[in-house]
């Protein structure tokens, strides 16, 4: 049984609990009493029953392991996705690459590291990095 059901589910409990107080209350007070009394306390232990239910289902589930993303070295660089343009060096410029795809994270558990001096790591793809000194044109 999904959240979606559950919650549908809920919703239809209390639903049909305020259609049958109101008619029970339009027909006949008196008898509309020990009624709600029966119905309130069925509603309480079915919430309770899916309550419990959602509980051990979500605590059952396995959390998924971190992602990890690091950058160590000096002008280093280090995305989780997808990197567009990248300059790391003196004076270079990373023009932007004419498309990217959409970033996606890196799965689960996966580790992305840029651990040397200037170094660019990415958990997608790269589309342009410059990691020199521009030359200035003097020798």
């Amino acid at each position: 049984m999904g959240p979606k059901t559950v919650l549908w589910t809920g919703i239809g409990l209390c639903a049909a609990g305020a259609v049958g107080l109101v008619v029970g209350g339009l027909l006949d007070v008196d008898a509309a009493d020990p009624w709600a009394s029966v119905a309130g306390g069925a509603a309480a232990l079915i919430g309770l029953a899916l309550t419990l239910y959602v509980l051990v289902t979500q605590s059952s589930a396995p959390a998924a392991p971190a992602s990890s993303v690091t950058a160590s070295g000096e002008r280093s660089v280090a995305a989780g996705g997808n990197i567009g343009s990248v300059a790391t060096g003196d004076g270079s410029t990373a023009t932007a690459p004419p498309t990217m795809p959409a970033s996606t994270p890196p799965p689960p558990g996966s580790t992305v590291t840029a651990s040397g001096e200037r170094s660019v790591a990415a958990g997608g793809d790269i589309g342009n990095a410059s990691t020199g000194n521009a030359s200035t044109g003097d020798s």
